[in-house]
């Protein structure tokens, strides 16, 4: 993939028509030629550039979004259904913008977390203020938040420790007096530098993690694979991997502080 966002400028295919694209998905989904696939990801960039390009005006430069849909692009390939009749560009640009829009929501979290936490977790913000509100401000318990949200403890218990890494205020969403942004107050720093430094805190913080645990989290949180399929690879029980992953994120959190 770094290698197909990265071909020369000077490099033109002619555009790609359906009877190409049908070759070539009949290739990767009927023979699983990766070769076909490189070839459509290339010759479908412009078309992932023109989706993005609709989205560069949020703070993140336009070759780093297309390189974000160009993630998508590929998941719709490999999930296309030759069967449907549909052409790949109408299938593939509802994920290409959805990946882009999972990008800007996941730059909310000092550390990449899975959506199932994302959400778990706002969801259990949402019952734990509703519940406070209900009982003269009292917090309710993991038992009560796990009743409230219909999930078991183990994945209510990572949800919260994976929510403390969240950014609980966006620097535009909070406007000053003047009608300016708190953003604005404190200057705008290059978003590039922003990035570098973030990344830098989490691999320090990785390398201060035992070997399986850093496994567990790459997985995890890098691969988006789920606890039950860690186990597996892993050969250890689902709740081991539960708890390993909730020790490794207090202590990459310790360690980035």
């Amino acid at each position: 993939m770094a290698d197909l966002m990265t071909q020369p400028a000077t490099r033109r295919r002619r555009p790609l028509g359906a009877a190409d694209e049908r070759r070539l998905l009949e290739r990767v989904h009927l023979h699983g030629d990766r070769g076909a696939r490189d070839e459509l990801v290339e010759r479908m960039l412009p078309f992932v550039r023109r989706i993005a390009r609709g989205y560069a005006e949020r703070g993140e430069l336009l070759e780093d979004l297309v390189q974000v849909g160009a993630i998508g692009l590929v998941n719709a390939i490999d999930r296309f259904d030759l069967d449907r009749g549909l052409r790949l560009s109408t299938f593939a640009a509802p994920n290409i913008s959805g990946e882009i829009k999972r990008h800007f929501r996941d730059r909310a979290w000092a550390v990449r977390t899975p959506r199932d936490l994302q959400e778990l977790y706002a969801s259990l913000r949402a019952e734990g203020e509703r519940f406070a509100r209900e009982h003269g401000g009292r917090s309710p318990t993991i038992a009560e938040l796990c009743a409230l949200t219909g999930r078991d403890e183990e994945h209510v218990l990572e949800a919260l420790s994976a929510g403390r890494n969240f950014r609980a205020a966006s620097l535009d969403a909070a406007p000053g007096d003047d009608g300016g942004t708190l953003g604005d107050a404190l200057g705008d720093d290059d978003d590039g530098f922003d990035r570098a430094e973030e990344r830098a805190m989490v691999e320090r913080g990785l390398r201060a993690l035992g070997e399986r645990e850093r496994r567990i989290i790459l997985l995890r949180y890098a691969q988006g694979l789920s606890q039950r399929e860690i186990a597996a690879m892993v050969g250890i029980s689902q709740m081991h991997v539960s708890r390993l992953l909730r020790r490794s994120i207090d202590e990459l959190r310790d360690s980035v502080v």
